[in-house]
């Protein structure tokens, strides 16, 4: 007798020799679809072609779960990962993805789902309900050492059960309503064929090509220098509704210019053919070359409305001097953040007040903005101990410390804003030291609380705040979690943990805004800036549709991925007619019609 498993009934499922009981399904279930929203892609379109990309730092891992694997190269992968459903970029309804239908039980914390029975890997292997159920054994695993993930599927996910081949049970850890339950289990799969799961697991799949279910795989992998991507002519779900006209893209490369500087000029060359202009300097100042008035490069900015994540500075609250909230609340008084909003960024960046924004009523837009104030930051420095001017202005103790904070961050790009913060915070009396760690290497120094003090900013994800990762003491003085502030708050704990299981909608609402109104009470964020809306450059013959942008699109308008949780990637198409006329005009000198547009589309009224 082997150890495949075979079905016996609908009751019995033979597995390793023995009989085990099988779930079966209810009797009064009520599957539900959606291939009635809008689609957002343009008939237009055209397919083929080859787009060539930028990223500032080689990944560290090819891995999308373990240690160093949160990088910004991850979207890459897992954006070409479809889940069991997503959720539609403009009305926000749940849409089919791995699953065709799908059907929540009365109990509001389990969801059963129908697999696509087309559903592929890229190397031909079906997908079918063992991969789920090896990815929450899997997810589970202290191999992968992954801590989050082990607490996300012991807790949030409690179990993932076959019913057959093709129907899964995904169940939650408390009851939900009906869209956070669904975006609690839409789960990705992980392919059983292809991973084993042994102790030695992370390095072996360090840089492992793992199948995909998504439009792409990697073709082509110049370690430290390029990753290329293949569209996969057959792929499984190219005719799906809302996947028609979009992965236009035959080939994506995306290769490693530490320096933007230079990337810009690689682009002017049209050997990069789009650059994000996200930052108001590149946007107002350095997009007015020839190119651009000759009208052979565009400019493209769409308003969004967008959910965001933190962006500001985390305070390591491990570090003895920053234990002390008096000395939190003076920090957050030096930090001039408007004078750098209406200097360096221009003023097209708004103000945060919280570490989450534009989630409606689960944002508390009534936490008054603690304002550049140069006397309260000295005040609360004393009552921190810090009362003494130095010879250069810096405030001491009474051991002579100075009072300084290392602020790490990731960015060249990002210097400047620093700097105006640097010059305004000397003359509360704190000097700031910026740290700049180069990308991935940087953020593997964030995730493992080797910083004082951190500046970046987070995807908004999800369809509500998510507060676990980022404040419970789970993740407090271990490395790889996401509570870069260490911050382990018996108040903040016990609110974050009402959070995660209450059902109605309105008392979590209410629970949101209370786990923000901590937050600023403990004052270990120091809200940065926020922004609704895309912008970037592109050759004239990288074509969007109409509307440019989905409401949901994230801080890339070429992004050619799928998008999470949102499916807003993939619009974007190459027009080789398009091409050849830019190119004769430009070596020709002759110019074209500038391109410049605003879409208000989704614009917040």
């Amino acid at each position: 007798m082997n150890n495949k498993i075979k079905w016996i009934g609908a009751l019995f499922l033979l597995v390793n020799g023995s009989w085990v009981l099988a779930a079966s399904l209810p009797a009064d279930l009520k599957w539900e679809t959606n291939d009635t929203d809008p689609v957002f892609a343009s008939p237009k379109a055209l397919p083929g072609g080859s787009l060539n990309l930028f990223i500032d730092s080689f990944p560290l891992t090819f891995r999308t779960v373990g240690p160093d694997s949160n990088g910004a190269f991850r979207s890459f992968i897992q954006d070409n990962q479809l889940r069991l459903i997503s959720f539609h970029p403009n009305t926000g309804n749940p849409i089919p993805s791995l699953a065709t239908h799908w059907a929540i039980a009365p109990d509001s914390q389990t969801v059963y789902f129908k697999l696509d029975l087309r559903a592929k890997w890229s190397d031909g292997k079906p997908v079918t309900a063992d991969d789920y159920t090896f990815g929450y054994e899997m997810m589970r695993s202290k191999d992968i050492k992954g801590p989050w993930f082990n607490n996300y599927y012991t807790t949030e996910v409690v179990a993932v059960e076959k019913i057959d081949d093709h129907t899964i049970l995904v169940k939650a850890g408390s009851r939900k309503a009906k869209l956070d339950l669904l975006n609690t289990t839409e789960l990705w799969p992980q392919p059983k064929h292809y991973y084993k799961l042994t102790p030695n697991w992370v390095k072996q799949y360090n840089w492992a090509v793992v199948p995909t279910t998504g439009p792409y795989v990697m073709t082509d992998v110049k370690k430290g220098k390029s990753v290329t991507f293949g569209k996969q002519q057959d792929w499984w779900a190219k005719d799906d509704r809302y996947n028609q006209h979009r992965f236009n893209i035959d080939a994506i490369k995306v290769q490693v210019i530490r320096d933007h500087n230079i990337a810009f000029r690689h682009f002017l060359k049209g050997e990069l053919d789009t650059f994000e202009m996200i930052l108001p300097n590149w946007w107002h100042e350095k997009a007015v070359t020839p190119e651009y008035k000759k009208g052979y490069v565009q400019k493209v900015m769409a308003m969004t409305d967008t959910k965001q994540g933190g962006q500001g500075v985390h305070l390591n609250v491990a570090n003895p001097k920053l234990a002390d909230v008096n000395v939190r609340l003076g920090i957050q008084h030096a930090f001039n953040i408007d004078k750098m909003i209406e200097t360096v960024l221009r003023g097209d960046y708004d103000r945060a007040t919280t570490f989450d924004s534009g989630f409606g009523e689960f944002t508390d837009i009534t936490l008054p903005e603690r304002a550049y104030d140069i006397g309260k930051a000295r005040e609360y420095f004393a009552k921190g101990g810090y009362n003494k001017p130095g010879p250069d202005g810096i405030l001491q103790n009474d051991k002579g410390e100075r009072l300084t904070l290392a602020l790490t961050y990731t960015s060249q790009e990002h210097s400047k804003r620093l700097t105006v913060l640097r010059e305004e915070a000397k003359k509360a009396g704190l000097d700031l030291e910026l740290n700049l760690v180069d990308g991935a290497t940087g953020f593997k120094v964030m995730l493992e609380k080797k910083h004082e003090a951190a500046w970046l900013g987070w995807g908004g994800g999800g369809l509500y705040p998510q507060y676990w990762e980022f404040f419970h003491s789970d993740n407090a003085n271990k490395p790889q979690t996401n509570n870069l502030f260490n911050v382990a708050d018996k108040e903040l704990d016990g609110l974050i943990d009402a959070y995660n299981v209450e059902f109605d909608m309105a008392k979590r609402a209410k629970l949101s805004q209370r786990i923000q109104q901590r937050i600023y009470d403990l004052a270990i964020f120091v809200p940065g800036v926020q922004l609704n809306y895309v912008r970037a450059s592109s050759w004239r013959h990288v074509m969007l549709p109409e509307v440019p942008a989905t409401q949901n699109t994230p801080d890339l308008l070429y992004w050619p991925m799928d998008g999470y949780p949102h499916s807003s990637g993939g619009l974007l198409w190459l027009d080789p007619k398009v091409k050849e006329e830019t190119l004769k005009a430009k070596e020709a000198g002759e110019a074209l019609a500038p391109i410049n547009l605003l879409d208000q589309t989704h614009a917040r009224h």
